[in-house]
């Protein structure tokens, strides 16, 4: 029971549950609020038959509201009928007013008519009067515009861009904002742009124009810029002189007066050509309009792009460099290629230089610095290149000319050019060797030229000619004409060529802004380098031909004498244009006195060698019969025709003219030297003819003949062929002949073999080994006559006496010969 009773109990407290959702969803319906899903959804959401539940709820609010409606209906019904009546009332009395106020409404209409005609003119005209002051005020504002629009079209036409430029941004700024609304103004707007640009390519264009003009003018810019210099240096150095003329008046005004008129005279000339030059010579203005780089440039800084004009500009002024910098090919064959070159490249810079000095911005010092360090390493790398094919010395001193006009051009605009003096120097040294090779030239072809013979002298103007070219000095010479002067036509020749060597590598000195020490070394150098290689080179060649005989190498001899002599007053003459003395610390000194010696003592010692090959070809020429019984009794023929040509050869020594003691002394002693040499080289050519090793036999006549001329070599030592050999000296040269012709005549071995060693010895020159050698050949020759003439030759008691003394001589000759070799 309670069981069912507590069922019962929840069954009735879910009913109550359930109408109470029930009422809360009709509330919710009955309030209008959307949506009503989820209030639907709680309905349908429960049991399976709450919607017949929902219903029967819902119809019963409805017949609710129906009877509430239906109650306040007969409430307010005796009200509406009251209503309905009172209007019905009001009906009649509306249709008259009706007609009353439409009777009205015709009569006033008809009446204003003509007033609303009226007004409407009136209304009409203040329209058309307020719509002109529009107008007016429109146009007041516009008329500006389109007169500064004018005005730009026409400066546009004559070209005045900047001033363009100038009335646009008024426009922009000042003028088109007030109209802005109107479409004319728009198209105003969008053609400004366009004019901008067109400006900015017409002002390029001009710029390109420009650019192309100063490259065509830049060589005659150059040239003018380089003519301009020159004649300002060429001023300064007249008015310095003239300086020096009046502090000369101030001290010499007497003896000078003469020297003060002359280059008083030659400066007016030199200021008279200034100015004359001065009117005739155009400046870079007067030759290139520099108007266009100007506008562009300030177009471009109106515009806003001056960096980009600038970096343009510099671009293509880089591009023009280099192309001006690029030399032709043929260059160094003329001047004229070079003086284009410089002027083209002092032409860029002349006009890189007037507009630094002009614009603001467009080129610095810095990029005009970074341009030309630039240029000028390109610069002295051509100039090396085309200089070193450069042969003509003349042409190299022009080059050098034009390179100081160049440097001291571009340093006057204030560019730094060191190091084209720099470059000078080195173009000194290739000049200096130009200079040697031309002057080698010379050399060889004076000394061709030369008969190597004294000059004659015929009378005291020859002389006077002679001593004017080379500084001849003797105070034993003879005044009496005719003569002749010790040295040949080539010494003056050589002395006057070495003085215009000096004065030509003087012409490269000047103007190096170098210091008179500095100068006089450099000529002292190069002068030094003319003698020691150039003319001594030309001394060993002439000395060295075949067809320079005896007597030109001793006259060869005689003039380097005279030109050593002569080389105190090169140095005399060195310190004379360069107005440094000798004294001075740093001088150098000439080396000609060693290049002379060297020179006397090459040709010394090609006379030796020349008679030691004529002596050669005589003894080629001996005929000796080895295996004569007897001699002829006379000397060989070959032997007298040497003897022969060495006196007469040596009589042309011993007469050459000599002006003064040392000639003499000087010729005697080449004679002496080569006389002695002669001795020595036909003693040893004898003596190699006797130990010939292809020579196996002698006979004792063959000895016999060979003794004759022996003696005759002897007889000509003896009979003093050249002065001045004290006692026997000549004839020592035969010495070791004669000693081993002896040993062989006498037949004394006993003698030389006793004495061997002994300083009293008679054989003392006589060497073991070589008496060997002539013994063996001696005993094969006597073997071989034996048999030839007998042959029982055997059987004879001398003969087989002489075969064991020879046999028992050599045993000791052998062991004399191998104890010389052991103790060796």
């Amino acid at each position: 029971m309670a069981r069912k009773s507590k069922s019962n109990l929840s069954e009735l407290f879910i009913e109550e549950n359930k109408d109470q959702i029930y009422e809360n969803a009709l509330a919710e319906i009955q309030s209008f609020e959307l949506p009503l899903g989820t209030t639907l959804r709680s309905v349908y959401d429960d049991q399976p038959n709450a919607h017949q539940k929902f219903m029967e709820k819902l119809d019963a609010c409805i017949r609710n509201h129906d009877r509430e409606i239906e109650k306040m209906c007969n409430f307010h019904h005796q009200g509406f009928v009251d209503a309905i009546t009172e209007l019905l009332k009001v009906r009649a009395d509306a249709e008259k007013l009706k007609v009353q106020v439409t009777d009205t409404n015709r009569r006033l209409q008809d009446a204003g008519k003509e007033v609303i005609a009226q007004t409407e003119e009136i209304i009409r005209c203040r329209v058309q009067q307020r719509n002109i002051t529009t107008v007016v005020e429109k146009l007041q504002l516009c008329l500006p515009v389109l007169e500064m629009y004018s005005k730009l079209k026409e400066q546009m036409s004559v070209k005045r861009y900047y001033s363009a430029l100038k009335t646009m941004e008024q426009l922009e700024n000042l003028y088109l904002p007030r109209v802005s609304q109107y479409r004319f103004c728009q198209i105003m707007i969008e053609n400004l742009p366009k004019l901008r640009e067109e400006i900015k390519e017409i002002s390029m264009s001009d710029l390109k124009d420009f650019l192309e003009s100063i490259r065509k003018h830049s060589d005659r810019i150059g040239e003018t810029a380089m003519k301009q210099a020159q004649q300002q240096k060429t001023f300064s150095t007249a008015l310095q002189k003239q300086n020096n003329v009046n502090y000369g008046r101030n001290m010499h005004l007497g003896r000078n007066r003469i020297l003060e008129s002359k280059n008083e005279i030659t400066l007016k000339r030199t200021f008279e050509d200034e100015d004359e030059h001065e009117e005739e010579v155009l400046t870079a203005q007067d030759l290139v309009d520099f108007s266009p780089v100007y506008r562009c440039l300030h177009i471009y800084s109106v515009l806003g792009d001056g960096e980009i004009f600038e970096n343009y500009y510099r671009k293509q002024r880089r591009k023009q460099a280099r192309l001006v910098l690029q030399p032709q090919s043929s260059m160094h064959e003329t001047v004229e290629g070079y003086r284009r070159y410089f002027s083209q490249i002092v032409g860029f810079f002349v006009v890189e230089d007037h507009i630094l000095h002009v614009t603001q911005g467009l080129v610095t010092r810095t990029y005009t610095d970074e341009l030309w360090n630039m240029a000028l390493s390109k610069i002295i790398a051509v100039l090396r290149t085309h200089s070193s094919y450069c042969s003509d010395p003349d042409l190299v001193l022009e080059l050098k000319n034009l390179i100081v006009v160049f440097a001291d051009t571009l340093q006057g605009y204030g560019f730094p050019v060191n190091r084209l003096f720099d470059l000078l120097f080195e173009i000194r040294d290739q000049y200096n060797e130009t200079l040697l090779k031309k002057w080698s030239g010379l050399f060889r072809d004076i000394f061709e030229a030369d008969n190597y013979s004294p000059i004659p002298i015929a009378n005291e103007e020859e002389y006077r000619i002679v001593i004017s070219k080379f500084p001849f000095q003797d105070p034993e010479l003879d005044k009496s004409f005719p003569k002749k002067l010790p040295m040949s036509q080539s010494v003056p020749q050589i002395y006057m060529q070495v003085k215009e060597f000096i004065y030509a590598s003087l012409k490269f000195s000047e103007s190096l802004h170098r210091s008179s020490t500095e100068i006089d070394d450099m000529l002292r150098k190069s002068t030094n380098l003319l003698l020691t290689r150039t003319l001594s080179s030309c001394l060993q060649n002439l000395i060295k031909k075949p067809h320079i005989g005896l007597t030109e190498l001793v006259q060869i001899i005689i003039n380097t004498t005279h030109l050593e002599q002569a080389c105190k007053y090169l140095e005399d003459f060195i310190s004379n244009v360069t107005n440094i003395s000798q004294l001075t610390v740093h001088t150098a000194r000439l080396y000609g006195l060693s290049t002379f010696k060297d020179a006397r003592h090459a040709a010394e010692g090609e006379i030796y060698t020349k008679l030691n090959q004529k002596i050669d070809e005589f003894i080629q020429i001996a005929d000796y019969d080895w295996t004569m019984s007897e001699s002829d009794g006379r000397a060989s023929g070959y032997l007298m025709d040497l003897i022969n040509f060495l006196r007469s050869t040596f009589q042309v020594f011993t007469h050459l003219p000599h002006n003064n003691n040392d000639h003499a002394a000087m010729s005697g002693k080449v004679a002496q030297t080569a006389c002695m040499s002669a001795c020595q080289h036909l003693s040893m050519s004898l003596m190699q003819m006797l130990l010939d090793t292809e020579l196996k036999q002698i006979s004792m006549g063959a000895i016999q003949q060979f003794n004759l001329d022996v003696i005759q070599c002897e007889l000509f030592a003896s009979s003093e062929p050249v002065p001045g050999f004290q006692g026997d000296t000549l004839q020592l040269a035969f010495i070791d002949l004669r000693q081993l012709l002896d040993l062989f005549m006498v037949w004394d071995w006993s003698t030389y073999l006793a004495d061997y060693g002994q300083a009293t010895s008679k054989y003392l020159r006589v060497n073991p080994s070589t008496a060997l050698t002539l013994l063996e050949k001696v005993h094969r020759g006597m073997k071989d006559s034996s048999k030839k003439n007998n042959i029982f030759a055997q059987f004879r008691k001398n003969d087989r006496d002489k075969q064991k003394l020879i046999e028992t001589v050599v045993k000791q000759l052998r062991s004399l010969v191998n104890g010389m070799s052991q103790h060796t």
